[in-house]
């Protein structure tokens, strides 16, 4: 009997199906089949029906001299293929069933065999406890694996509705969400008449990981208050104690009355097991959110710690670890951030899917500390980990491009990122978790005067804070990147009730006492009234925090403003020990400024040569190249440019861009002063006359030296 050829069994024909025609005798023809379909030559023994008293080990002698099996025992592929595409179908199903059989009978467990048994479309009620056994010890560790392995199982004959859930734990913890999801549709499809027939329950199987696994591939999607709904439902129509993850959705989608109740609502006793007891943890750590940021915390570590000791996934709409990590940086404290998110990545906790989270919140953390190197690496093993980031990733990343760009004065970029960022804000809805990137992209929208398009969000942002009783944890950063975003605005109407909001809070939370003191600062200092120990005490009072660049802003504001030399050195002192120089595009430090009798124009050619050999480059051994010290008109634009110091360029570059010297000056926190210095330096070397012909000369000479102008805004 030929198999049809969409059988499993029997793949397109190879080159050596001739060679297989070829044997003629049975007994060859059978052995090497028992070979094509596992057996191996030094393992349990095939029942040969055609071997007429010839030992199995013969036969395999025979077949390795013909050229038909490898040295090892294996058929060769072709002759593999060939052998089965020519065998009779229930022939080779027999062979299959004995192998199972025969290695019970001998105590020699299948291994990779049942794999491949199942990819043969083999059914056997053997086989799925096989396969399964497989994919749970490969969970955690390889989901992708895992889910392959479910699959199979269910293609031996599992019952795909009981495996449904794991099937789709597997899918999400992967990256795979699309996948899960329709998992879950034909899963929940499925339970609709089988729970109209139960008096009490859902009337599906495995209930409590499916309710899990769907709620966090909608919090993955940027839809918590969906996530929260499949809590809400699944508490209604299942026996039992309510799942404290729960409490984890409803809180996070703005739902602090439902939370309460589902949290008194579950058993005092749960499993003891690692998980749960995280699950639990969680759950309290994020309801202590709402009322004691210092409580918070350490239950939210805990929780982390409990469930990478455990090494098994956690499908909720926030993982532990990434939740403690984005407490911490709303308490102010992003290095405890990374503190917990290191053995989390470390632990794979959360799987494939979750480490492309917990990158990027590290990588916020490594942001908020200048150190942007490492920023960058987390971004790029977060895009490594999967090969999309789901949406509410997605919104973090934009964010957090948004803020690296911010702070590297790379205005170009900050466009580019800020668009990125309004078409990923599109797919997600905003809550508790979303709140972080949030504030960063109001105050990038109120400096490229687009706040207007955040509006909704932010709207809706207030409206979650107020129905949860605005927590100090979740409500206090916010208020302050909306200071931020009204001073840059120009709007002290609708700054103030944002300040006194901070004032308030002052009383229970250190944090908010640091902003509002900062706020203060800023309003003073826009308003002429500088008072240069509160601004220095505001400006390391953020940088203790997490804001060494906000600091370092004001403190280079108000050193741009102050009326009194002291006064101004100071501040600028301030502002360059809280951020010495930007990562990456940083050039160095400029010279103070150079004293007025130095630059009267009486003064001797060798003060104006010490002047310029301040920030002149050099050669190894000290010397000023001869190019630069030749100040003359008729030196060249590009034998000059070649000597512009890092500092010049930079300037340079600013003012092409049609930037003014104050605005220079608290861009790179030196004195107005100093930046009129450069220029006239830079203008002498050019010999340019007019500002017209300096721009003319620069525009060239910034290109030609490799000089990043930034865009305007």
């Amino acid at each position: 009997m030929r198999v049809d050829h969409t059988d499993p069994l029997t793949p397109s024909p190879a080159a050596g199906t001739d060679t297989v025609r070829s044997i003629d005798d049975p007994a060859l023809r059978e052995a090497v089949l028992a070979l094509s379909v596992g057996f191996r030559p030094f393992g349990p023994v095939p029942p040969l029906v055609h071997s007429a008293g010839e030992s199995f080990e013969s036969l395999i002698t025979r077949a390795t001299a013909d050229g038909l099996v490898t040295q090892a025992g294996r058929p060769h592929p072709d002759v593999r293929t060939s052998v089965l595409h020519e065998a009779d179908a229930f022939q080779v199903r027999r062979l299959q069933r004995t192998l199972i059989e025969v290695h019970e009978d001998h105590g020699v467990p299948l291994g990779g065999l049942a794999q491949d048994l199942a990819r043969d479309g083999l059914q056997d009620a053997r086989l799925p406890p096989l396969l399964l056994q497989e994919a749970v010890a490969a969970l955690a560790d390889d989901p992708a694996e895992a889910l392959e392995l479910f699959d199979l199982a269910v293609a031996a004959g599992a019952d795909p509705a009981s495996l449904a859930a794991a099937r789709a734990e597997a899918a999400a913890s992967s990256g795979e969400l699309n996948v899960a999801c329709r998992i879950l549709d034909e899963y929940f499809a499925g339970g609709e008449e089988s729970a109209a027939d139960e008096a009490h329950g859902s009337g599906l199987p495995d209930f409590s990981r499916a309710v899990r696994v769907s709620a966090s591939v909608w919090a993955q999607r940027g839809m918590m208050s969906r996530a929260a709904a499949v809590h809400r439902w699944a508490a209604g129509v299942e026996q039992g104690s309510p799942d404290p993850l729960g409490v984890v959705a409803l809180v996070a989608a703005g739902d602090r009355d439902g939370a309460l109740e589902l949290r008194t609502a579950q058993q005092l006793t749960r499993s003891p097991s690692l998980t749960e007891v995280s699950a639990m943890l969680l759950a309290d750590g994020v309801l202590a959110s709402l009322e004691s940021p210092g409580r918070a915390l350490p239950l939210l570590v805990r929780a982390s710690d409990t469930l990478t000791a455990s090494g098994r996934l956690l499908p909720s709409p926030e993982t532990p670890a990434a939740l403690a990590g984005l407490a911490a940086i709303m308490a102010g404290a992003p290095s405890t951030a990374r503190s917990v998110i290191a053995p989390a990545l470390e632990g794979r906790q959360g799987g494939d899917g979750e480490r492309a989270r917990l990158c990027l919140i590290a990588a916020w953390a490594a942001m908020l500390a200048e150190q942007f190197d490492d920023a960058h690496e987390f971004i790029a093993r977060a895009r490594a980990s999967v090969s999309d980031l789901v949406p509410r990733d997605e919104v973090l990343l934009c964010a957090l491009q948004v803020g690296m760009a911010r702070r590297t004065d790379d205005t170009a970029g900050l466009v580019y990122a800020w668009q990125r960022a309004g078409e990923a804000l599109l797919h997600v809805t905003v809550d508790l978790f979303t709140l972080l990137p949030l504030g960063e992209l109001m105050i990038a929208g109120a400096r490229l005067r687009k706040a207007e398009l955040l509006e909704p969000f932010v709207d809706e942002a207030w409206s979650l804070l107020e129905r949860i009783g605005e927590p100090a944890l979740w409500t206090v950063p916010l208020r302050w990147c909306a200071v931020q975003a009204e001073l840059l605005l120009e709007r002290p109407a609708r700054l103030a009730p944002h300040a006194a909001a901070l004032v308030r809070a002052a009383a229970d939370h250190p944090l908010a006492g640091t902003y509002a003191a900062a706020g203060r600062a800023w309003v003073r200092v826009l308003g002429g009234r500088i008072d240069p120990d509160a601004v220095e005490t505001a400006a390391r009072g953020l940088a203790e925090v997490g804001h060494a660049w906000d600091g370092a802003r004001l403190a280079g504001h108000a050193s741009a403003r102050a009326g009194e030399r002291r006064d101004m050195i100071r501040l600028l002192a301030c502002a360059r020990d809280l951020r010495p120089a930007p990562r990456r595009t940083a050039p160095a430090a400029a010279p103070e400024p150079v004293p007025a009798s130095a630059r009267s124009t009486g003064r001797s050619r060798p003060h104006r040569e010490r002047a310029l050999r301040a920030d002149a480059p050099q050669t190894g051994d000290g010397r000023i190249p001869a190019s630069t010290r030749d100040e003359g008109a008729d030196a060249g634009v590009d034998t000059v440019g070649a000597f512009l110091s890092d500092r010049e360029r930079e300037i340079a570059a600013f003012v092409v861009q049609g930037r003014t010297y104050r605005e220079i000056s608290e861009t790179v926190f030196i004195s107005p002063r100093t930046v009129e210095h450069h220029m006239a330096r830079i203008r002498r070397r050019l010999g340019a006359d007019t500002r017209s012909d300096l721009l003319a000369r620069l525009r060239p000479l910034i290109a030609d030296t490799g000089a990043r102008i930034p865009a305007a805004p």
